[in-house]
């Protein structure tokens, strides 16, 4: 998915480490939508995302001072949610996340410089939007080892631009590349047996 220059909002840096609260309302009002949905199918659980939210909100407010703006406030705001979020979810995983092994089993083989399994394109951010598929795309993301999952959460499903999604988790732009594409390789596996079968 190609990376495409977004309009974002500004907000007034300035008044908010003044401690303004309608600078912070303005913020937590934009911000709060998108925010919960990344946290909502980060979890899956809609009152533990709430409280996630609500946290990073807080966390953010008082710790204000510390954004140097090397990055967006969104991209900082979604940096202190994802790591709240890490913490309650090895807490709570109702899956078995795959180990680097695993994910190397799921990677496509070769044979003489060309793939040796035919597949068709599949572009897992256009499959998750088909009802029929959500579920089975959802199950086989939580499988993902967890540095691969944030990736595709990230970059496809919320469209953040690569640039973005390596500041907020401290890789190179090529080693979020070589991440997303060894994820989308893996959920192609997991889910092609599941489309050939007519399972959906």
């Amino acid at each position: 998915m190609p990376d495409a220059p977004e309009t974002q909002p500004t907000y007034d840096l300035e008044a908010l480490k003044r401690g303004d609260p309608a600078a912070f309302e303005a913020l937590v009002r934009a911000e709060s939508p998108r925010l919960f949905r990344f946290l909502l199918r980060f979890l899956e659980n809609e009152e533990d995302a709430h409280n996630v939210m609500q946290e990073a909100f807080l966390q953010a407010f008082q710790r204000i001072d510390t954004f140097r703006g090397e990055a967006r406030l969104t991209t900082w705001l979604y940096g202190i949610a994802l790591n709240q979020a890490r913490v309650l979810l090895r807490k709570n995983r109702r899956y078995e996340a795959m180990d680097e092994a695993d994910l190397d089993r799921l990677q496509p083989t070769f044979s003489r410089g060309m793939y040796a399994q035919r597949h068709r394109p599949w572009p897992p951010d256009v499959l998750a939007e088909r009802e029929d598929l959500r579920r089975l795309v959802r199950e086989a993301i939580d499988r993902l080892p967890d540095s691969y999952r944030e990736i595709i959460l990230l970059r496809d499903i919320e469209e953040l631009s690569t640039e973005e999604v390596a500041r907020l988790l401290g890789l190179s732009e090529g080693a979020v590349r070589v991440r997303l594409h060894r994820a989308r390789q893996a959920l192609r596996a997991l889910l092609s047996p599941h489309i050939e079968k007519g399972d959906v």
